[in-house]
């Protein structure tokens, strides 16, 4: 009879610990539920299917968990059963919508746990936003596509303004971007990013520049403004369609106005010459060298080298490269009304009476006999186009006047020019140079005791320490290499009567003139440069000019 009315008492028992757990488990279904239903209709999903699959794995799962005798085992298998179709309708949904609207992603949690505030100040680096129209970006609300591309714009700039980033390049490749820095005139590659994140990027770019944000084909492009530590950086971004997507360029717009004569590089004999220029402006000076050397900085700093407030100054050019402070700069386009060609576009600009004139790119024989006209009338011209040496330069002019005698009487003298990275000055190393080498370019072997290779990383550790000043690429910054001559009245007549390039440069070389290789050498002397980054800048300059003959 004991035994009997035990077994009655245990039938009736009933735990208030797995009574809770039960009740629990109940109640978070039914929240889920419902927001599963709300969700599916705000994402635009299968809002009955879903809402039914949620419904009835959670009902299966209770039923399950009563029947089955042992409670450890019930509680497992209605929490599967919920959760893996809640896993999946998640999986789901997050797949139909943008990033920021995704939940229980890693991004999503750790929002939980951090206000807009802090969420804000977090991804902050110190960069503020300046529009085209010159107002201040303000900062998006969270968990909008703004906020998204607010985010990535100050990590991408942040670093890219520490790289010294002069180009930045967004490739389009499948269902990611490929990004390239241009540091110092080298390409980098860096880490592929996300195609969606670059989306919002791109989008949020667009805002900046004034862009039409709907247009994905045509080529776009605007400028924007990003202030850091009190100073304003200038971009240049633009945009243009292909098959695979919206590719990007970037480019930090320089800092013209602050390129002096002694910021351009010139060696101290060199730098006397170009400033004696001003003190007498009546002529033409021909710039040159090839694409991408740096022609167009040093354009502007002679034109800085006169005083703007005593001189009205004027330039004409295809695409500026930046503002230059106190100067007309004309812009010419096939759209302007009554200047079909850049010939009639610089007569427009000397019948305003300019002092002191730039041209650029002065390729055309339409353009150069006005500038020698101009010169004839007490005005001061600088002319820009490509060569690849001071003697290809003469040659190229007196074919764009035609008239010999006029193009050489007109010219005060001409440069040619290449960049070379300058080595980073903390972590640049010592080495003892070729005595053969200096001898050849006629410099003192017992004055000089050194020359200098880029520094390489150091080890600690088995961890590679890197220069923080140029980032361990051994290099930081550039500077230009000149090959220059100057005219006088006794070089003229002897240039006049010479017959071949042979001609010119055995009267260049009397004239003491040094070549490239000779001041690049002089650069390297000096702990400027370093012997291979002189090989490789000349080297790609002459294949550079073969395949420019080949085409021609």
């Amino acid at each position: 009879m004991p035994t009997i009315t035990a077994m009655i008492d245990m039938g009736f028992y009933i735990s208030p610990v797995k009574l809770v757990v039960f009740v629990f488990g109940f109640l978070a279904w039914l929240p889920l539920l419902k927001w599963v239903n709300r969700d599916a209709a705000k994402v635009r999903t299968m809002v009955q299917k879903w809402t039914i699959a949620i419904f009835v794995a959670g009902a299966a799962g209770l039923l399950v968990w009563l029947i089955i005798p042992l409670f450890i085992i019930g509680l497992p298998m209605y929490i599967i059963a919920v959760g893996t179709t809640a896993v999946v309708y998640i999986m789901h949904r997050n797949s139909l919508v943008d990033i920021y609207q995704k939940v229980l992603t890693k991004e999503h949690i750790k929002s939980l746990f951090v206000n807009e505030q802090k969420q804000v100040e977090k991804i902050t680096k110190g960069l503020v936003f300046i529009t085209a129209n010159k107002n201040k970006a303000p900062v998006p609300q969270t968990k909008t596509p703004e906020f998204f591309g607010y985010k990535t714009s100050q990590e991408f700039f942040d670093d890219a303004i520490w790289r010294r980033a002069e180009y930045v390049l967004l490739t389009p490749v499948d269902q990611q971007y490929n990004v390239q820095y241009v540091i110092d005139g080298v390409i980098e590659k860096q880490q592929p990013r996300g195609r969606e994140e670059i989306e919002y990027f791109i989008h949020y770019l667009k805002n900046l520049a004034d862009l039409d944000i709907e247009e994905h084909r045509k080529p776009q492009t605007g400028k924007f403004t990003i202030q850091k530590d009190g100073k304003s950086l200038g971009w240049e971004v633009s945009m243009a369609g292909t098959t695979a997507g919206e590719q990007v360029r970037l480019k930090s717009m320089a800092e013209y106005s602050l390129k002096m004569l002694p910021d351009l590089g010139l060696m101290s004999d060199q730098f006397e010459k170009f400033k004696a220029i001003a003190k007498d402006p009546k002529g033409i000076f021909i710039i040159t060298g090839p694409k991408k050397s740096g022609v167009t900085t040093t354009l502007y700093s002679l034109i800085r080298n006169h005083d703007p407030f005593l001189n009205n100054i004027n330039t004409v050019e295809k695409r500026p490269a930046g503002e230059v402070p106190n100067i007309t700069q004309n812009v010419f386009s096939l759209s302007d009304t009554g200047t079909t060609t850049y010939a009639k576009k610089f007569q427009s600009i000397l019948r305003v009476g300019p002092d002191i004139v730039g041209i650029e790119h002065c390729e055309e024989k339409g353009v150069a006999k006005l500038a020698c006209a101009a010169a004839r009338d007490g005005r001061m011209v600088y002319a820009t186009f490509e060569a690849t040496s001071t003697i290809e330069a003469l040659g190229k002019w007196i074919n764009f006047v035609v008239d010999k005698n006029v193009a050489i009487d007109c010219l005060i003298g001409i440069s040619n020019q290449r960049l070379v990275r300058k080595l980073c000055q903390q972590c640049r190393q010592p080495y003892e140079p070729n005595k053969e080498l200096l001898r050849k370019h006629n410099i003192p072997a017992d004055k000089i005791t050194a020359f200098y290779r880029p520094g390489e990383p150091q080890h600690k550790r088995r961890k590679v320490i890197l220069c923080p000043h140029c980032q361990g690429t051994g290099f930081y910054g550039r500077t230009a290499i000149f090959e220059t001559i100057i005219f006088d009245d006794q070089i003229k007549p002897l240039l006049k009567q010479a017959k071949s390039k042979n001609d010119i440069a055995s009267i260049f070389r009397r004239a003491r003139m040094l070549y490239l290789q000779e001041q690049a050498i002089r650069k390297v002397a000096e702990g400027i440069t370093s012997v291979n980054e002189v090989i490789q800048t000349l080297s790609a300059s002459r294949e550079g000019a073969k395949k420019t003959q080949a085409k021609s």
